[in-house]
């Protein structure tokens, strides 16, 4: 190795390290804010918010599909601007859009106070919550993942996927002392207000993170080269949507978090009158183990490919569902333990850790934050209704759980399908991802894995 080149990979090193710092951290902390809203609507805010008790439980959980209708629309802003102006700066404007939009829930006056202003106001900023989650993982993931040194993609961009697992750790432990200690009147008094507070703290320290990011040096050179695509959308959705169309269904992967930590939240407590803080603590449990094995699977994917891993966790998460649904209906505290840790912290992890790279890896540099933000959240929005649909089968008679497990193994292994039917690209270089096989540079010399590449600002 030259003299030159050691400091390079040195300093590639540390790029990478750093990237994936910031992106575990700061989603971290911003879906915190984001699954701290799923939590209080599950528990609190059907009879905060609506002003028929029996359909409060529905009502709630309906806006949080509010959000993820807005995801898509925050995908083509996020990533419009993100491809066109840099990756940093597109960062931090997403992250001040959750953190206001947060601390804003939890100022809002109950439906006995104001009335039908009430929920308006809940479900707007719900909106502006769904715009800034829409560019956070896309985001996120790409910074990591453009650093990333080659063969080791997944592995580094594993961690903005973990980051989203501490969140729904902290929004949930936020919760276990509030409920534990407060009486019932009072958590609906104030006490869930003091989690949405508390993330001004939480977006004061991601925004200090943040501001310490640099631009990818892929994305450096590509605007050296010349001017970057005017419409990136136009490009995704002209020349690749068949890699939107793919991702969007492999995006349902995520359907696993609904089930158990929204739906099967409120189904347990409400439904089946589980005891609250169990639940909470498998959530937080399970959280915190994805958060370990998540980048394990995606160091397996990086050694023996994206499809085994990704598919084996859909086949494992599809065949639990029904089980896990059943221990909740029969009140099985063992059984839900075991096979809600197996589903989320085992089969899920084999999905999650993989699937950012999965998906980046189908689109070049020049449009690759479009790319992913729109179609990774088109297929989010389906997730995003999934407790809704699911309390509309359940509706007040606990035993019609059966449909509810059928829906959703139908949906994850549609998306194990998706990714089965797919490209197997871990071993293409970074800089030739997206493009078309005659475009893409065979190295004469050196490592495979590290060509040289030309191109890099064409189309594909």
């Amino acid at each position: 190795m030259s003299t030159s080149a050691a400091p390079a990979a040195v300093a590639q090193k540390r790029n990478a390290r750093t990237a994936a710092t910031s992106g575990f951290f700061g989603t971290a902390l911003e879906y915190y804010d984001f699954f701290l809203y799923a939590t209080a609507a599950s528990l609190f805010f059907g009879r905060l918010f609506f002003p028929h008790p029996a359909q409060g439980t529905l009502l709630a959980l309906s806006s949080l599909g509010v959000a993820y209708v807005a995801r898509p629309f925050g995908a083509v802003l996020w990533g419009h601007l993100g491809d066109r102006f840099g990756r940093k700066k597109i960062m931090i404007a997403i992250l001040l859009t959750m953190g206001i939009a947060t601390f804003l829930v939890g100022c809002i006056p109950s439906y006995a106070t104001i009335g039908p202003a009430a929920p308006v106001i809940l479900v707007l900023l719900r909106v502006l919550q769904g715009l800034s989650a829409g560019g956070e993982q896309a985001g996120s993931a790409l910074l990591a993942f453009e650093h990333a040194p080659e063969g080791k993609r997944a592995f580094y961009t594993s961690w903005t996927h973990s980051g989203t697992q501490f969140g729904n750790f902290l929004a949930s432990v936020v919760f276990l002392p509030l409920t534990a200690f407060l009486p019932d009147d009072a958590m609906l008094a104030w006490g869930w207000r003091i989690p949405f507070w508390l993330s001004a703290l939480v977006i004061a320290f991601t925004f200090v993170l943040r501001r310490r990011l640099a631009e990818p040096e892929t994305y450096q050179e590509l605007k050296q080269e010349g001017p970057v695509t005017k419409v990136p959308l136009v490009e995704v959705l002209r020349g690749h949507w068949r890699a939107v169309l793919r991702v969007a269904v492999a995006g349902l992967c995520l359907a696993p978090t609904p089930l158990v930590y929204v739906f099967g939240l409120s189904y347990a407590t409400t439904g089946i009158g589980l005891s609250r803080s169990p639940m909470l603590g498998l959530i937080a449990g399970a959280s915190l183990t994805l958060i370990a094995t998540q980048p394990l699977f995606a160091m397996l994917s990086d050694r023996m490919g994206r499809k085994p891993v990704f598919v084996t966790g859909a086949v494992g998460c599809a065949a639990l569902t029904p089980v896990w649904l059943h221990a909740v209906h029969t009140g099985n505290w063992t059984l839900i333990y075991l096979a809600g840790f197996a589903i989320m912290g085992v089969f899920f992890a084999m999905q999650s850790g993989v699937v950012l790279a999965t998906f980046l890896e189908m689109f070049p540099t020049h449009i690759r934050f479009t790319g992913m933000a729109v179609s990774f959240m088109l297929g989010v929005v389906g997730t995003g209704f999934l407790p809704a649909i699911a309390q509309s089968f359940v509706q007040n008679d606990p035993n019609n759980w059966p449909p509810v497990a059928w829906l959703f193994v139908a949906i994850i292994l549609a998306a194990g399908v998706a990714v089965l039917t797919g490209p197997e690209n871990h071993r293409v270089p970074t800089g030739e991802l997206g493009l078309t096989r005659a475009r893409r540079t065979v190295p004469t010399t050196g490592d495979a894995a590290t060509p040289e590449v030309s191109g890099l600002n064409s189309a594909p």
